[in-house]
């Protein structure tokens, strides 16, 4: 998944998929030590999508906080 698809998310479904990715992720390790899995690259994939994600919420949240604090300075004043 691309950032710039992860960007355009609400928090919501951005939320919605990072569950289900540790799901999928989970699934991918236990198949893995099955010596199950063909493509162990999706592991790889999938943590790196998972961690792109998890940025983006905490970019957000911090976006969040920073214009709240804006916002009671200026009542300060």
């Amino acid at each position: 998944m691309k950032i710039h698809e992860i960007r355009e998310m609400k928090t919501e479904e951005l939320e919605k998929q990072i569950s289900e990715e540790e799901k999928n992720l989970v699934d991918l390790r236990f198949t893995h030590q099955l010596k199950q899995l063909t493509n162990t690259a999706k592991l790889k994939l999938t943590k790196k999508d998972v961690a792109r994600m998890k940025t983006v919420l905490r970019e957000r949240e911090l976006a969040e906080k920073s214009s709240a604090d804006i916002k009671e300075g200026a009542k300060a004043w």
